[in-house]
Parts: C-alpha cells; sequence; structure tokens
C-alpha cells in the first residue's frame, strides 16, 4: 500500500491498544502518512480501512519512516518489542508509562542504537485524544532539537509540554501529577464516606465538594513559592499548629460515622512530627521534606 503525496509528516506507531488505537486514529484524521503494528495483528485491521499501512513485524514498521512512537504496555514490552530491530537514524518516542530511571536507561539505549529519543507522558484519557478543548496533553522531555523538529505532528493527538533535556523529566512530572490526582480522588474518598449513611444526597454533596477542592487547588503555588525561598512561613494564614490542633475532630468524625481514617491518618501523623520539631508557624510545606528520604 502506497500512501498518497502529503507533506505531513510520516509516523510509525507500535501499540494499538485503547491509547494507541486513539493516538492513530488523530493522526490519520490530519492526514499524516500511518503505519502500525500490533502485537494482535486484529487490532489493525479497523485503522487499515481508514488509511493506515499494516506492518507484518515491529522491523518492517520501524524500517518504514524516520519518527517511531512506542506506546505499549510497559517497558519490559518496548524492550521485548524493539530488540533487534534496527534504530540508526531513527527519532525514537516512547509514549509508554515508566519511571524516571527507565526513561533515562531507555535514552541512553536508543543512542547506542544510532537513534535520537523523546520520552513521554501522557496526561489523557482515550476520548480525549484528537480532541482540541479536552485539556489533554502530553510531556516529552529529551532532546530539544528533536522535540522542535516533532512539535507539530506530536501535537496532532494532544497539546505538548516540553519539561528538559533530562530524559527522565516527563515520566516524572507524570508521576507526580498522577500522585496529587490520586491523592485529591483518596479526599473526595473520605468525604463520601462520611456522609454515605446519612440523607445527604451525593449528588447535591458533589457540586459543593468539587468547588471547594477548586478554590483549594491554587493554594499549590504558595507552597512552590516557599519550596523554592526556604521559608516556609511566607504567606501563611493557618499556621501547622492551627489545623494540627484541628484533627482530633476530623478523626472523631470518622469514628461517629463508621469510616475508616486510613486515608487520613499517615498525612495527620506527618503533621504532628513536623510540628514536634518546631514547625508550628509554618504552613503544611513542611511535611514535603519529611517525605524526602534523602536532603533536598
Amino acid at each position: 500500500m502506497t500512501h498518497p503525496v502529503t507533506d505531513k509528516t510520516p509516523v510509525t506507531l507500535l501499540g494499538l491498544g485503547a491509547m494507541g488505537t486513539a493516538l492513530a486514529r488523530a493522526w490519520l484524521a490530519a492526514g499524516h502518512p500511518l503505519t502500525v503494528w500490533n502485537r494482535t495483528p486484529s487490532r489493525a485491521q479497523a485503522l487499515a480501512a481508514d488509511g493506515a499501512r499494516t506492518a507484518g513485524s515491529a522491523a518492517e514498521a520501524v524500517a518504514a519512516n524516520t519518527l517511531v512512537v512506542v506506546c505499549l504496555l510497559d517497558e519490559a514490552s518496548v524492550e521485548d518489542t524493539l530488540t533487534g530491530v534496527d534504530l540508526t537514524g531513527k527519532d525514537l518516542v516512547n509514549l509508554t508509562t515508566g519511571t524516571p530511571a527507565q526513561a533515562r536507561t531507555r535514552a541512553e539505549w536508543a543512542a547506542a542504537r544510532g537513534a535520537r529519543y523523546l520520552d513521554g507522558g501522557i496526561m489523557a484519557v482515550p476520548p480525549m485524544i484528537g480532541v482540541p478543548d479536552a485539556g489533554g496533553y502530553v510531556l516529552y522531555s529529551g532532546a530539544p532539537d528533536l522535540f522542535e523538529q516533532h512539535r507539530d505532528t506530536l501535537a496532532v493527538p494532544a497539546g505538548t509540554a516540553y519539561v528538559g533535556e533530562n530524559p527522565g523529566h516527563a515520566a516524572l512530572h507524570d508521576v507526580a501529577l498522577l500522585s496529587a490526582m490520586y491523592g485529591m480522588f483518596a479526599g473526595a474518598a473520605h468525604a463520601f464516606a462520611l456522609i454515605r449513611s446519612e440523607d445527604i444526597d451525593p449528588t447535591a454533596f458533589a457540586p459543593l465538594l468539587a468547588d471547594w477542592l477548586t478554590a483549594m487547588a491554587p493554594a499549590v503555588h504558595l507552597t512552590a513559592e516557599q519550596l523554592r525561598s526556604g521559608d516556609y512561613t511566607k504567606g501563611v494564614t493557618s499556621t501547622l499548629a492551627m489545623q494540627t490542633a484541628g484533627t482530633p475532630a476530623f478523626l472523631a468524625t470518622a469514628e461517629e460515622q463508621g469510616v475508616s481514617p486510613e486515608l487520613l491518618t499517615p498525612y495527620f501523623a506527618l503533621m504532628r512530627r513536623r510540628l514536634a520539631e518546631g514547625g508550628g508557624e509554618e504552613d503544611l510545606t513542611g511535611v514535603i521534606d519529611l517525605l524526602l528520604r534523602r536532603p533536598a
């Protein structure tokens, strides 16, 4: 199958799970010649009907184009798929979820095989891909010239955010942001559990919860400024001492409502520890230092 002549950058995509398929459809819709490969060939059939070229092997797919995007299950899958494949002169963009250390190792691995490397962290779910106003984006780190060269192509499925030359920084940003998300979900889970046994409609409570979390979110900017300056008392409105004094009410309420406090107690323990170390006039920022296994 030959692609029509176009000025759009050809793309090879390895991996056609839910996310890979969404990426593929976005590039096809934008007119990019696309070569796809998946371990289970049947997943490529619908894309072939839409104009994608299907490759019989990962090596054949990689050989087809300079820009090679990988979106597989995990780093073990990347290793298994690309071992023995000629990457000389290729621009390898790895969107597989992994750790910062894995990304740095993969960048060295790619360079040793003659390829340039970008690591990516997808901050979106498949339905957000290819939808400009959905808010999804992809974090990229690695060679800055490589990112600039392919910025427009990479921006087709979702917005792009370049976070630095260190190949591990996209994965680090990805996990940091998702960790904050799960912390928010944990707080929301505790909140819903508290009202669960009462005559309170959760759909009526939800707007209050969403608005409150939205109102509190800008506090991260103060935390960031305190971390940068080293002054954890700067701009404080509710001191650690004041907030710690209020925690028994949270635990007592959980007890009264028959709710486990297990999502709250670790954080409250860190607050008490920081207070005992003399941080009573600070904000909650000092808790961050207690989490570090080595000095910042």
